[in-house]
């Protein structure tokens, strides 16, 4: 697995997300509620529930084309589709985390960074710092679990270990 495949993985693995914000969005999630609906008194701007129905943009699938060159079967379809989806609610939850720091963050230490002490900015350029190298490290090591989810062929016998 070189850097290349690890950066593609990462790109189909961010472009699955954006799709899914986008039909989450337009108000057609899983919750079911559209946008001509009144928006509930809780949350954290999210929405209800990440939108995982896979989608890819016409970018997304040259990105899976240049990580799979060749078709992959209907196992490692569904395993790669199963990457993807874990995902798309890792991520959900990320942002969630993320927004609830800004939310707690803001409300305890006012709105306006620039009235900020500097020992109150550190703390929030570190807090951001935290969510954010926690981020990163997910979105590596589900690109490491989605190019494995392509590895392995869908037949028993079709492996480096069926002659043993």
């Amino acid at each position: 697995m070189n850097d290349q495949h690890l950066h593609a993985a990462e790109s189909l693995l961010q472009d699955a997300v954006y799709q899914a914000r986008a039909r989450q969005a337009a108000g057609v999630g899983l919750s079911g509620r559209r946008l001509d609906q009144p928006a509930p008194d809780v949350g954290c701007g999210a929405g209800d529930l990440p939108e995982e129905a896979l989608e890819l943009s016409s970018q997304g699938v040259e990105i899976l084309r240049k990580v799979w060159p060749n078709p992959l079967g209907p196992v490692a379809v569904d395993r790669v589709h199963e990457v993807l989806e874990n995902w798309i609610e890792r991520q959900d939850a990320l942002d969630r985390k993320r927004n609830h720091f800004l939310r707690d963050f803001r409300q305890a230490n006012g709105f306006d960074r620039r009235d900020y002490s500097s020992e109150v900015a550190s703390s929030f350029e570190a807090g951001l710092e935290r969510i954010n190298a926690e981020a990163n490290e997910r979105l590596q090591q589900s690109a490491r679990e989605l190019l494995r989810a392509g590895e392995f062929p869908d037949h028993p016998g079709e492996d480096d270990f069926s002659s043993a």
